[in-house]
């Protein structure tokens, strides 16, 4: 019976602490170069979806992004870190979310270069762009679409 208390007990601190992450969706890490003016709109935009942002000036982001295993190919301009997932690019707050709601088992998420109409990218005649998940494997797949 004792065990089944403990048990019962491990259960409802699990269930609370994962309701917990959903509503909040904690505090980002974002490393930039000092200069760069998209990466301040797309802290922004986090902000605005209920993100806390740290900030952090770099002189190069490339150090950051080879250290957190970002493949060349998926490279934007900002490599941000949110718990134990790589951020890359102007990825939307909503799958950044996603992200920490499903908590799949991959590094991270990309947007690469930047693309017209991404969270910090904004202006005339936006286009289509995909955020791709990425693993340490260097598998690679579509998150989600975004665009007109």
């Amino acid at each position: 019976m004792r065990n089944f208390a403990v048990a019962s007990s491990l259960v409802l601190a699990v269930i609370f602490l994962a309701s917990c992450r959903s509503a909040d969706p904690g505090t980002i890490t974002v490393y930039k170069t000092p200069t760069c003016g998209c990466c301040g709109k797309w802290i922004e935009h986090l902000e605005a979806g209920g993100f806390a942002v740290e900030a952090i000036d770099v002189e190069n982001v490339g150090q950051i992004k080879k250290k957190n295993g970002v493949p060349a190919e998926l490279a934007s301009c900002h490599t941000a870190l949110v718990d134990g997932y790589v951020i890359e690019g102007h990825v939307p707050a909503e799958d950044v979310k996603r992200l920490l709601e499903e908590r799949p088992e991959i590094a991270g998420l990309a947007v690469p270069a930047m693309p017209i109409g991404s969270p910090g990218m904004e202006g005339p005649n936006p286009e289509p762009y995909e955020v791709i998940a990425f693993t340490e494997e260097g598998s690679a797949y579509t998150y989600a679409s975004h665009g007109p």
